[in-house]
């Protein structure tokens, strides 16, 4: 079994998180990737929602950075890849250990209170082609990101998205799918109603 196959659920993920920083004074995401997995799309998509979701996105260049990393996983997933390429320059971008560990500090309870809903359930949404359009949901949020850093709040709400997709792969919960989906529409009204 692989490491990534035993994360089932947020706060899994946020202890994946919280380990890979343990003992560093900053943290490379290379660290984090390989704390997490990099065979499986859900925990990537859910690490790069995870960290969009939280503080760390004040961060300069946060957004942007997660988005390139949401395009190379998506993008990869559409062609039905089985292990994920990430470039060096990309794993080497690093955080500081204690803003990593205040960003998952702050999602603990919601990760709590999330994991207590998820469960298996209208599969029509995580299989067959809803993966393909789940992928090309995630691509047209990546394209995006730099756009997000000047619209308040849709980096943040772009982030629950792909939170949403990583947990309904893993959790095989198409429910969750959909909310994502939802979420992906609000941050894209955002985004135009605030540039256009």
């Amino acid at each position: 079994m692989t490491q990534e196959a035993d994360i089932t659920n947020l706060q899994q993920m946020l202890d994946r998180i919280e380990q890979s920083a343990k003992d560093q004074e900053r943290v490379s995401l290379g660290k984090i990737v390989e704390g997490v997995g990099s065979r499986s799309f859900g925990p990537l998509l859910l690490l790069a929602g995870v960290i969009m979701a939280s503080p760390l996105t004040g961060i300069p260049s946060m957004p942007t950075t997660m988005g390139i990393l949401v395009l190379l996983i998506a993008t990869q997933l559409l062609f039905r890849k089985q292990h994920f390429w990430l470039p060096d320059w990309l794993l080497k971008r690093s955080v500081a250990a204690e803003k990593l560990a205040k960003g998952v500090e702050w999602l603990r309870p919601s990760a709590r209170f999330i994991d207590r809903w998820l469960r298996p359930r209208l599969p029509v949404f995580i299989d067959g082609v809803s993966i393909y359009i789940i992928a090309i949901a995630c691509i047209a949020i990546a394209l995006s990101m730099p756009a997000m850093e000047l619209v308040p709040l849709s980096a943040h709400i772009a982030g629950l998205a792909l939170t949403a997709f990583g947990l309904s792969l893993i959790a095989r919960d198409g429910l969750l799918a959909l909310l994502a989906f939802v979420a992906t529409a609000i941050t894209f009204g955002l985004i135009v109603y605030n540039l256009l």
